[in-house]
C-alpha cells in the first residue's frame, strides 16, 4: 500500500512539472510577440479605418457616428479611456501595445488592434 502511495505521489509530481514546463513554453513564446508600431481603429457602419502611430503620445476623440471613442496613445501602447458607453467594458481591455492586441467597444461599434513595425 505504501508503495502505491509513493507511485501516485511520483506520477503527479510528474504530470505537475510537465504542467509547469508547458506553461512556462506558452508563457515565453505568447510574450515574444513583436513590438506594435501602429494601433488601427476600425469604426462606424461603413467600416472606416484610423491608423494611429503608437510612437506619439496623443489622445484621439473619435466620432463613430453612435459615440465619441477616446483612445490615450502613451508609452507605445494604445487604449480605450473615458468611455461614453453606459458599461465602459471597452476600457477594461487595458493598454494594448504587442501585434495582434485588440479591444472593442461595442455600443460605439469601434475597434482597436495593434499591429507590428514593418
Amino acid at each position: 500500500m505504501e508503495h502505491n502511495k509513493k507511485k501516485a505521489l511520483f506520477t503527479n509530481l510528474i504530470f505537475a512539472g510537465v504542467l509547469v514546463l508547458l506553461a512556462l513554453v506558452f508563457w515565453l513564446v505568447l510574450g515574444r510577440r513583436p513590438a506594435a508600431g501602429v494601433a488601427v481603429l476600425t469604426y462606424g457602419s461603413s467600416n472606416q479605418r484610423m491608423e494611429l502611430s503608437l510612437d506619439k503620445d496623443e489622445t484621439y476623440h473619435i466620432d463613430t457616428g453612435y459615440l465619441t471613442v477616446n483612445i490615450q496613445v502613451k508609452d507605445g501602447a494604445a487604449r480605450f479611456v473615458d468611455s461614453p458607453c453606459p458599461d465602459h467594458l471597452c476600457e477594461n481591455f487595458g493598454w494594448l501595445s504587442k501585434d495582434g492586441d485588440t479591444a472593442t467597444c461595442l455600443p460605439g461599434r469601434a475597434s482597436l488592434m495593434v499591429l507590428e513595425k514593418t
